[in-house]
């Protein structure tokens, strides 16, 4: 069967003050501090004052050129605004939707990953965990992990806000044609997004610290804004779910996300608990990653602990030159370079979408 798998550039505005004149002291002063004239003589007009000089036009407003640069990846306006239209990537919820959930403004979570490689075919997440009709070591893998975040980070070094830390214990994120069997993290701290790797299994080819994109922001506590709601997966769990999936092109490539629909993160209500991050991996082999889940478990509403956290950048970056640049997309040994992306690599996805609902 065909499986379905798939914000605004901000303006400077430069205000330019009308440039000053000296007109106090012009031949009216001058002229009521001289002598009288004879009574006879004629009084010489004043001459005339200058007009004044009109405010310098308006110069046209500066482009952002982040979105220009390399490793920029379209997320639909989750991560960066960049090829959104005004509106192009915020969604228009029907009368029949429910309000959009958010994120508390800091949360930290574990997660339990499953890579499915088999038997999805006619049983697509979400998934709860165990998944439903699937088996491990047979149909998918499993690996554990961590989200840190905090929506209230102000980055100093390269602007921007929010932080977020995604970590992978043995085994990587599987979205790049690589074996992913090693431990990474994944860290935004405003714009920039660095991605980490550590001495117990860094695979060869690798530095401690790349950077993985200039502009990749966190999801913002609202990003669900940005993806359609889908009654359709919001069936599974015997309805349990308030599932939003955004089918990306091309190849269909999924990017999704769940929420309980009726367990909340506080006493208040105001957050309801997110059930899974589900996705599209990369389906080559490595990693064989058709598709992937990430279902949270103690999630928590409060703030992570910078020295866990966001310092690891410091630690592990270089602190007098840039980071390199990552190459996860376009691995750079001979072994895995290829001539072109596989089919549905997420560098390589653009707007050009059909919304399914």
């Amino acid at each position: 069967m065909n499986i379905h798998h798939r914000i605004s550039i901000g303006l400077l505005l430069v205000a330019l003050g009308c440039p000053g004149t000296d007109q106090a002291r012009d031949g009216n002063t001058a002229s009521a501090s001289a002598p009288a004239s004879k009574a006879s003589s004629p009084e010489k007009p004043a001459p005339e004052k200058p007009a004044p000089e009109k405010p310098a036009p308006e110069k046209p407003a500066p482009t952002d050129d982040r979105c220009k640069q390399d490793a920029i990846y379209f997320s639909k306006g989750v991560h960066n605004p960049c090829e959104c239209g005004p509106d192009e990537c915020i969604e228009t919820r029907s009368p029949q939707d429910p309000p959009d959930p958010r994120y508390p403004p800091q949360w930290t979570s574990d997660w339990t990953m499953v890579r499915v490689f088999a038997g999805y075919e006619d049983n697509l997440p979400p998934w709860g965990y165990p998944p439903e009709g699937l088996q491990e070591g047979k149909d998918y893998e499993v690996s554990q992990g961590w989200t840190a975040y905090d929506s209230t980070y102000v980055a100093k070094a390269n602007g921007g806000t929010g932080a977020m830390m995604e970590h992978y214990e043995k085994r990587c994120l599987p979205i790049f044609p690589i074996d992913n069997r090693f431990t990474c993290s994944f860290i935004s701290l405003g714009d920039t997004a660095y991605f980490l790797t550590y001495e117990q299994d860094r695979p060869k080819d690798m530095p401690p610290c790349c950077l993985f994109s200039p502009y990749n922001h966190p999801p913002r506590t609202n990003f669900i804004e940005h993806l359609p709601y889908s009654a359709e997966d919001s069936t599974h769990l015997d309805g349990a779910l308030q599932a939003y999936r955004y089918i990306a092109q091309p190849h269909d490539v999924w990017f999704a996300y769940a929420f309980w629909k009726d367990r909340y993160v506080d006493d208040a209500r105001q957050y309801l608990l997110p059930q899974s991050f589900y996705f599209s991996g990369n389906p080559a082999d490595p990693p064989n990653a058709p598709f992937v889940s990430q279902n949270y478990s103690n999630f928590t509403a409060k703030a992570p602990d910078p020295a866990k956290t966001w310092d690891q950048v410091a630690k592990m970056c270089p602190a007098d030159t840039p980071p390199p640049p990552c190459h996860l997309f376009d691995p750079q040994t001979e072994a895995t370079t290829r001539a072109a992306p596989p089919a549905g690599q997420w560098n390589t996805l653009r707007p050009d979408t059909e919304q399914r609902r």
